[in-house]
């Protein structure tokens, strides 16, 4: 089988399965399993799929945006486990961004207690930081419907009075080359001035969100520290040229 056939082959599968095997291509194809696994890599340079730990996955549609209570029953432990990690780098005293997303929302309960200033744009955040007594202010602007998120240009004119010790920004996708993203663009826009303000920025991402790709940027890696619950460990080290991994688990 020719390298185009083979390649095509293997996007065809992924497409009819959403994720496949490493043993199984080698099986379909007839080929190594380390030929497969170069096919992989180039085809997730191409953005054709997607490496996972042992196959290849399909790559999300890039305008694909599930809602708030779809996103908050998605990888529920694994959000937990990012969000302690990243309220365990809030220290008294600092003033911070919470962006809207169901992984900043799981770091309200670690955050009770400290005395902070937390700045959000998740609607959907709002009363957990009231019931924990943590100082907050909103921005403003149009709240999308379906994820709570308050965007627009009245909320990026909003954030433009703030300074932020540390901003904690949630992604649908974490790419070598095409960084961190998400479906809309103006809450890509929200996203990316929030971590300017910042004097350190956190991409909290599950393992879902690793090598996926969406519609608009919101920055290069090296604008953010990532957090996540795994990582392959053939691609860390290639993000890791990139920018700072925070590999966390509950053990």
């Amino acid at each position: 089988m020719l390298t185009p056939e083979r390649q095509q082959k293997i996007i065809d599968l992924v497409l009819q399965n959403e994720i496949v095997k490493l043993q199984e291509l080698v099986d379909i194809t007839g080929a190594s399993e380390s030929t497969i696994r170069r096919d992989l890599s180039q085809l997730e340079e191409e953005n054709k799929l997607k490496r996972v730990h042992g196959g290849a996955a399909k790559l999300h549609q890039k305008g694909e945006e599930p809602s708030i209570l779809e996103k908050s029953s998605i990888n529920l432990d694994a959000k937990t486990i990012i969000a302690g990690a990243a309220a365990g780098l809030v220290k008294d005293g600092d003033c911070i961004f919470l962006d809207a997303g169901t992984t900043t929302y799981q770091m309200i309960p670690f955050l009770a207690g400290k005395r902070i200033i937390v700045v959000t744009n998740g609607f959907a955040h709002i009363q957990s930081l009231m019931d924990k007594g943590i100082s907050t202010y909103i921005v403003g602007g149009f709240m999308k419907n379906k994820t709570g998120a308050i965007i627009g240009r009245k909320a990026t004119e909003s954030l433009e009075a703030y300074n932020f010790d540390k901003a904690f920004i949630g992604a649908n996708g974490v790419h070598l080359k095409s960084g961190y993203t998400t479906p809309d663009p103006e809450e890509a826009a929200v996203k990316s001035l929030a971590m300017k303000l910042a004097q350190a920025a956190y991409v909290l991402a599950d393992e879902s969100k690793i090598n996926e790709v969406t519609f608009s940027k919101v920055g290069a890696l090296k604008e953010a520290v990532i957090i996540t619950n795994h990582m392959d460990p053939d691609l860390i080290p290639a993000y890791e040229e990139k920018t700072t991994i925070m590999v966390v688990t509950n053990k």
